[in-house]
């Protein structure tokens, strides 16, 4: 498939200059595709293209992601990203809006419609609920102090380490083979393609800040969080890919937090980035419910 790149433009959060990719047809319904974390929102190329004649198509770039600015403090609690998320929704009068999200960029978006429901038509979000009841109560077995000494010292290692290098193109392509073996060459080149810089001497970097890595250890009480998926009122779903290593909802129990109103997909022969191992079924699920 031929790609018909999208228009760069930005937007300030939090005195931030964050980047979006902006598919055109505004006379269309809006719809926002959000990557999820060290990834960037050209992955979303192959959906925009599949989808972009039926809808006004807006993919961003997380703060700290892709062309976006760092944060200045090298900080990235959740509630920014929801509030970066909720500055383009207002900033650019997209409600209702339509949103399809990937992992973090999924977190973010269920945190939104929870908050703003009326503000939302319909969410699709990939794996986006976050760690599984299984992983919460294995973290809940270290003290909060300690979590809070630990995420100093990972922070402290991290700032004094520079951005990792490649000698060369191909040594970034190889590692984002290796990160998902279900990646054709073709995908694999165009991720990687927008997903490095080159450096002054000639070597490759990330665009990412590696300090997203370092994950802000104080977040909304997972009791809360539930309060607010039980308060989405869109239709909505959530993708899972029976390969992946994320815990689906639909067999941890986290589902019945939710109404009626939301469903389950699981994708077989999937991992992790559903939307690039599955990409034919995954679009033909998404133009179904859309």
């Amino acid at each position: 498939m031929t790609l018909i790149g999208p228009a760069s433009h930005s937007y300030f959060s939090q005195r931030l200059k964050l980047h979006y990719a902006d598919w055109g047809n505004e006379d269309k319904p809006p719809l926002i595709l959000l990557h999820g974390g060290r990834d960037h929102c050209r992955n979303w190329d192959w959906t925009a293209q599949a989808l972009r004649e039926d809808w006004h198509i807006i993919a961003p770039d997380l703060r700290g992601h892709g062309d976006s600015e760092w944060a200045t403090d090298g900080n990235y609690p959740l509630l920014s990203y929801v509030y970066d998320l909720a500055q383009l929704i207002d900033q650019l009068e997209l409600a209702p809006v339509t949103i399809v999200a990937h992992s973090l960029g999924g977190n973010i978006a269920l945190h939104y419609t929870g908050l703003y429901p009326a503000k939302v038509r319909k969410l699709v979000a990939i794996e986006g609920l976050g760690p599984s009841p299984e992983m919460q109560a294995e973290r809940a077995k270290t003290a909060f102090a300690k979590r809070i000494r630990d995420w100093i010292e990972e922070k402290q290692k991290f700032a004094g380490k520079p951005p990792r290098r490649y000698d060369s193109f191909a040594a970034a392509l190889d590692r984002m083979q290796n990160e998902n073996a279900h990646l054709s060459d073709e995908q694999a080149r165009h991720l990687t393609t927008h997903a490095v810089i080159r450096n002054e001497d000639g070597s490759y970097s990330w665009k990412f800040d590696s300090l997203i890595r370092n994950w802000w250890p104080h977040e909304i009480p997972h009791g809360e969080t539930e309060q607010l998926w039980s308060n989405i009122t869109c239709p909505t779903q959530l993708h899972y890919g029976a390969d992946s290593w994320a815990s689906n909802p639909e067999k941890d129990g986290r589902l019945k937090y939710f109404g009626d109103n939301v469903e389950v997909r699981e994708f077989q022969q999937a991992g992790h980035w559903l939307h690039h191992d599955q990409f034919e079924e995954f679009v033909g699920t998404l133009k179904d419910f859309l």
